[in-house]
C-alpha cells in the first residue's frame, strides 16, 4: 500500500478536529514523513484551563518514545568503542547489580521496573536513582525474559552521562537535537516553556502536575517535543545504517498483542505487509505513538494531550501503516482456572483472578503507588479464551493477559500484561 503524502495531508485537516471532538480529546498533533516529505496537522487546545490553541509547533510530552531516543545514545557509545552491549552494567556502573547493557536495552534484566523515586532536580538524581535500586526485587533470572522496565533506561541514561562524563539532558541535545534538527524538542518544563507546551489531562481536566521526576527522564518522565521532531528522529533511523542494529529482534514477547520481538530499544511487529517498528508513550495525561514502516518508508506520529485516545489514533494509524489485527476471543477455548486463579502484584498494581461457580475467570485490578496518581482506575472483567495460556478481558479498552511460567504446583508464575507481574510469594530477593 502506497502512502500518497497529499491524500493524507489533506485528509489530516478536514478530519482531525472531528476526530479529536467525537473522542473527548482536548488537543491533538500528527506529522507523517513518506520519503522525506512530511505533512502535519493539529486541533484542540493545549490545556483546558487556558484555551490555547494546538499548533504543529506546539510540544507535546513523548513519554515512554524517550527510551529509543536514550538506546540510540547507548549504541552511539557501542559504535565509538566506549560500551560493549554484552558487556555487565558493572563495568561502567561498579556495584550494580547482575545485567548487561543489552538486557537493560530489550527488557530482559528480570528487576522491578517500575520505580519512580523522586531523587531532586540537580544533576546527581540519576547517580541517587541508581544507587536505590540495589534494594528492589528480582523477578526472574536476567535474560530470563521480556519484562517492561522502566528504571533500567534510567540505569542507561546513568551510563550515558558517566561515559560522556556529561549530564545526560546535555548529551540528548548535544548528541541528538543538534545534529538531527530538532528544533521544537525540550528536555524538561524549562525549556519546553520556551514554546507552546501541551499539559495533561485526567478525567477531563487538566493535570495537577506537568510532569513525572526527572530521575525518570531517559525512561520518559519529561521529553517532549513536536510530531514533526519525531518523524525525523525516525527519519535518522531509516536513513542511518549503524542504526539498523537496534531493529533487530532480541527477544520474543508474550503473545499479549503487542508486538512479535523487542529489538535495542524499539518493539518489533511482524506483519503481512511486511516489517513495522515503534513505541508508544504515556506520562500523566499525555499520550503519543511512534511507527516507522521502512519498506514503505514512512513514519508517523501522534501526540495527544488526554481524553480517549486510543480510537483516535488507531484511524489516523490506520490511513498510514499495518497495525496487528485485534484479538478476537476463541469460543472454544477454556482457560485452565487452577493454573490462572490467584493475585499477582507489582509495585504499580494489584491484580486478583478468581472463578466463579459456573467456571468463568474475572480478573479485577487496583492500581497502587503512582498509577493512582497518573490517573489508572480499578476495573473488573471476565476472562475469555483466546490462545492456550493468553486470555482477553470481556471489557473493552483492556489488552489481552498471559500466564507464564510455573510455581511448582502447576500454577502460574507470572501474570504478563508487558510488565511480569508476581504471584504472591513468588518474588526471588535479589
Amino acid at each position: 500500500m502506497r502512502v500518497e503524502i497529499d491524500e493524507i495531508g489533506g485528509w489530516l485537516q478536514e478530519r482531525l478536529p472531528g476526530l479529536a471532538e467525537e473522542h473527548g480529546v482536548p488537543g491533538v498533533a500528527v506529522a507523517v514523513d513518506a520519503g522525506g516529505r512530511v505533512v502535519e496537522a493539529a486541533a484542540g487546545v493545549l490545556s483546558k484551563a487556558t484555551g490555547v490553541e494546538a499548533t504543529v509547533d506546539s510540544v507535546f510530552q513523548i513519554g515512554s518514545i524517550t527510551k529509543v531516543l536514550t538506546a540510540t545514545l547507548v549504541m552511539g557509545l557501542v559504535a565509538e568503542g566506549l560500551v560493549e552491549l554484552d558487556a555487565p552494567v558493572a563495568t561502567y556502573l561498579p556495584g550494580f547489580r547482575k545485567a548487561t547493557v543489552r538486557q537493560l536495552l530489550c527488557h530482559t534484566a528480570g528487576f522491578e521496573g517500575d520505580v519512580f523515586t523522586d531523587t531532586g532536580k540537580g544533576d546527581d538524581c540519576l547517580e541517587r536513582y541508581v544507587e536505590l535500586l540495589a534494594d528492589v526485587p528480582q523477578l526472574f533470572e536476567p535474560g530470563e525474559m521480556f519484562s517492561y522496565n522502566n528504571a533500567g533506561f534510567s540505569v542507561l541514561g546513568r551510563i550515558v552521562e558517566v561515559v560522556r562524563g556529561e549530564p545526560f539532558d546535555r548529551c540528548m541535545r548535544d548528541r541528538l537535537f543538534t545534529p538531527l534538527g530538532m528544533t521544537h524538542a525540550a528536555n524538561d518544563p524549562y525549556e519546553a516553556i520556551l514554546h507552546r507546551a501541551a499539559v495533561g489531562h485526567l478525567r477531563g481536566r487538566p493535570a495537577p502536575v506537568w510532569a513525572l521526576a526527572r530521575s525518570n527522564a531517559p525512561a520518559g518522565s519529561m521529553l517532549a517535543m513536536t510530531p514533526r521532531d519525531l518523524v525525523v528522529f525516525a527519519r535518522a533511523h531509516l536513513a542511518d545504517e549503524g542504526l539498523r542494529a537496534m531493529r533487530e529482534p532480541q527477544v520474543n514477547l508474550p503473545d499479549i498483542g503487542w508486538g512479535r520481538a523487542w529489538g535495542l530499544g524499539w518493539e518489533l511487529y511482524d506483519l503481512p505487509g511486511g516489517p513495522v517498528f515503534g513505541h508508544d508513550g504515556n506520562t500523566i495525561g499525555q499520550s503519543a505513538v511512534l511507527r516507522v514502516d521502512p519498506g514503505r518508508d514512512v513514519a508517523v506520529a501522534i501526540c495527544t494531550n488526554g481524553g480517549d485516545r486510543k480510537p483516535l489514533m488507531k484511524e489516523i494509524l490506520g490511513r498510514v501503516v499495518e497495525s496487528p489485527a485485534e484479538p478476537v476471543p476463541d469460543p472454544v477455548a477454556r482457560p485452565d482456572v487452577r493454573r490462572c486463579a490467584g493475585v499477582y502484584l507489582s509495585s504499580t498494581s494489584r491484580t486478583t483472578v478468581t472463578a466463579d461457580e459456573q467456571g468463568r475467570l474475572w480478573l479485577e485490578k487496583v492500581p497502587v503507588g503512582l498509577a493512582v496518581g497518573a490517573g489508572d482506575e480499578p476495573y473488573r472483567t471476565e476472562l475469555l479464551g483466546w490462545r492456550g495460556d493468553s486470555l482477553v478481558p470481556a471489557e473493552p479498552g483492556h489488552g489481552p493477559v498471559a500466564f507464564l511460567g510455573d510455581d511448582g504446583e502447576g500454577r502460574a508464575r507470572f501474570l504478563h500484561t508487558g510488565r511480569a507481574d508476581v504471584r504472591v510469594a513468588g518474588r526471588i530477593e535479589a
